[in-house]
């Protein structure tokens, strides 16, 4: 009998479309929790091949990143914009509905 594909291996194909992780990333960032901002960033970068085929530069901003969301629950915008600038991806900001 075959095997179902995991919510996870589903989740990062559909991540390989830039248009579906700005999206992810961008609910994630409405949620406000920082642990998840961490999780989603992780998801997003496996779907792209994995941190080691950035630079290194990319790669200490996420580490730096990974530390300021794990130990202080802060984010750091500069060091987020850089991340998701090499991810393709960048921040948007709409008009919140009342």
């Amino acid at each position: 009998m075959p095997r179902s594909a995991s919510y996870h291996e589903g989740l990062v194909k559909r991540l390989q479309d830039p248009l579906e992780a700005a999206s992810y990333i961008e609910v994630v960032l409405e949620e406000g929790d920082p642990k998840m901002l961490g999780k989603a960033l992780k998801n997003v970068i496996e779907a792209q091949g994995g941190i080691a085929q950035f630079p290194a530069q990319v790669k200490q901003s996420y580490e730096q990143l990974d530390l300021i969301l794990s130990e202080q629950g802060e984010i750091e915008f500069y060091c987020l914009r850089k991340l998701l600038d090499a991810l393709g991806l960048q921040l948007a900001v709409t008009v919140k509905s009342v």
